[in-house]
């Protein structure tokens, strides 16, 4: 028997009659000219006052509502957290199309698919709070037959419904970082292509992580393969298939040769992360990262060229498609076989499209939907403060796998930086993370002096940016706070940092993601905000945190005793990544973390088939970069550059080549 709480019921027997409600108020609103007269015969349908709902578009969106006893008097739109520009310049638009309609029943945005149905949403859950259905918390977290809340079940969608078929060979999910190599690759290996996304393209990463390509050959570097597996087998704690990241050993330079190929074409240069500098430090670095130079790109027509443009200018010219705003609803099944999918175009019609080689899944994960975190991961919600998710990962690719017979991993994880700073009576976690004010930190992942909210030091600084995160569990507030001098510039050349952290160029004259010119730049903007804070004393530094002041200044005169004997005999740190903390002004921050992707998903094959419940292939379906699985467990690992998304790529290109000659 069907289990529903009593807010499903209300919900579910009250739905008639706001529909016969709505109709008897224009009954009542129009005249026998079909003009506006009263509203008198609409009394009574809701309970005045004032009412607001967030759902997830491309992040929160909120709707307010307030009422009187028969019409909806003022509406608010927040969208100003969306990631998409046209969304959050709709929000006007959408308050007065809710105006108009006295429902939540409003034409879509186009260019805002995502934003106008979170939108309507929320206005429909204003109007059901207003009607007095949804007084009542849900009684439990699964839904009938014992599926979680955050799954739900599988769309039906009637053939009726279905407004368009299109046909093609191999269709790609998700216009991002490895959609865009996966279609690339079923182009060029001949195969009729079509890709769609929910938004548009979600770009294409940086920092994309290779071994022996032909950057790191010209240099020098040399990974042994079986290092790198044995370091990140360790790392994910060996919950992880080792055959994939062999796989990615042995074909990643190729995948990255390629791209070097691509952008070289639009006058591009690739750079590689130059290892070498790094004698003596406690921790395995792997120099694997490659990034673009894209200071002063130009496509012809005076733009800034990115990844996505290069790549999406490519596959046009192979004779991909593209479809935007277009959202996967569901993958669809014949004996067995993923045979395609069913979407919905920019009206919100469905629409089926065939694909008789293949399905690639690469919609980016689930870090945007805060309720499929919370209900998989909260002890990492707990640990963050801020949200960089790319647009449109809200889990869509990870749900249609599951439903389709996909296995999902059982260890969830998520990749975090320790680059976001709160304001000392911040708290991190789900609520901060999705609506909450945050700094962007840069600075985070230095290996400066931290302290827990006792004052004291807890952990060597200098590890990978998620390992601090994790420490943070232990402590009282799930934070810490970095504290650095007005010498900082001077000290983080010592430092010698790796990957994305590092501020200055690398040996090779490789440009570093951000230079320290560029993050001093921030610090004014950081104080003025709240932030962070410039202070002539530790004291008055620990006052503005909310740090025990003698604990802290013990503390610091501590860590200046080790910076003097050039020894760490404390928690054993690198020498040259210790620092004073002496020349004023001083500066401090509350530190905590921030998301960049889920790192969990569907498990699969060294054919980047998804697996079923039984470890068997699923023909027809592929699933590339953050929604697919068995490759990292616990925790990123931060000291190889890239991997997630030198992963996404190398596999994005197998699985176009596989799906484009096999149809496997």
């Amino acid at each position: 028997m069907e289990k529903i709480s009593r807010k499903g019921f209300l919900r579910a027997t009250a739905a008639a009659a706001m529909s016969a409600a709505t109709v008897g108020a224009l009954a009542a609103c129009t005249n026998d000219k079909g003009t506006a007269s009263s509203a008198a015969g609409n009394a009574g349908i809701y309970t005045p006052g004032t009412y607001s709902a967030t759902e997830t578009g491309t992040s929160a969106v909120t709707v307010t509502m307030t009422f009187s006893d028969s019409a909806i008097t003022e509406v608010k739109v927040d969208t100003s957290k969306e990631t998409i520009q046209l969304a959050v310049d709709s929000a006007e638009q959408f308050q007065e199309a809710l105006m108009a309609a006295q429902s939540s029943e409003i034409d879509t945005v186009s260019g805002a698919t995502i934003t106008s149905n979170a939108v309507k949403k929320a206005a429909a859950s204003c109007i059901e709070q207003a009607m007095g259905l949804a007084t009542e918390e849900e009684e439990t977290p699964v839904v009938d037959d014992g599926t979680p809340a955050w799954l739900g079940h599988e769309p039906e969608i009637a053939d009726s419904d279905i407004v368009e078929t299109l046909d093609t060979e191999v269709l790609v999910v998700g216009g991002g970082t490895g959609g865009l190599f996966a279609a690339c690759s079923a182009g060029e290996n001949g195969a009729k292509t079509l890709v769609i996304d929910k938004l548009t393209s979600g770009g294409v990463r940086d920092d994309l992580g290779a071994i022996d390509s032909r950057y790191q050959k010209e240099w020098g570097t040399k990974i042994d393969k079986f290092d790198y597996i044995t370091e990140m087998t360790k790392i994910a704690a060996g919950r992880l298939d080792q055959r994939l990241v062999k796989l990615w050993a042995e074909e990643s330079g190729e995948a990255i040769d390629w791209y070097g190929d691509r952008l070289a074409e639009r006058g591009v240069e690739l750079w590689h992360e130059a290892g070498g500098d790094d004698e003596g430090s406690r921790y395995v670095h792997f120099a694997t990262g490659h990034s673009p130079r894209w200071a002063g790109s130009d496509d012809g027509e005076g733009n800034e060229l990115d990844g996505a443009k290069v790549l999406t200018d490519y596959a046009k010219t192979l004779g991909v498609e593209f479809r935007y705003n277009t959202p996967m609803v569901k993958l669809t099944k014949e004996d067995g076989r993923v045979t395609g999918v069913i979407a919905q175009n920019e009206d919100g019609d469905y629409v089926r499209i065939n694909a008789s080689k293949g399905v690639i899944v690469c919609t980016g994960g689930y870090s945007m939907n805060y309720e499929m975190m919370d209900a998989l991961q909260p002890q990492n919600l707990a640990i963050v403060g801020r949200n960089g998710s790319i647009p449109g990962c809200t889990g869509d690719g990870i749900k249609a796998c599951i439903w389709a017979g996909g296995k999902f991993d059982e260890t969830h994880s998520m990749m975090m930086f320790d680059r976001a700073a709160l304001k000392p009576d911040a708290v991190p976690g789900r609520a901060q993370t999705e609506g909450g004010e945050s700094g962007f930190f840069w600075m985070g992942s230095q290996p400066f002096l931290k302290v827990n909210s006792k004052g004291e030091r807890f952990f060597n600084e200098s590890g990978t940016y998620e390992g601090i995160l994790h420490a943070d569990e232990f402590n009282e507030d799930h934070c810490h706070y970095t504290i650095f001098d007005s010498d900082w510039t001077t000290y983080i050349q010592s430092f010698k940092t790796h990957g994305c952290s590092r501020m200055f160029a690398f040996p090779n004259g490789a440009d570093p993601n951000m230079t320290y010119q560029v993050v001093e730049g921030m610090l004014p903007g950081l104080i003025e905000d709240g932030f962070l804070f410039k202070c002539d004393t530790i004291a008055e530094l620990a006052e503005k945190l909310g740090l025990p002041a003698d604990t802290l200044e013990a503390t610091v005169e501590r860590y200046n005793e080790l910076y003097d004997k050039g020894v760490d005999e404390d928690f054993g740190k690198e020498s040259f990544r210790l620092s004073a903390v002496r020349r004023a002004p001083f500066y401090g921050a509350k530190n905590t973390g921030y998301i960049l992707c889920t790192m969990d998903g569907i498990q699969i094959d060294q054919n980047m088939n998804a697996v079923d419940t039984n470890n068997q292939p699923i023909p027809g379906l592929y699933v590339v970069g953050n929604d697919s699985g068995a490759y990292f467990s616990g925790t990123y690992p931060n000291l190889s550059t890239g991997a997630a998304c030198g992963r996404t790529v190398t596999f994005g290109r197998r699985a176009g080549r596989i799906a484009a000659t096999s149809g496997i």
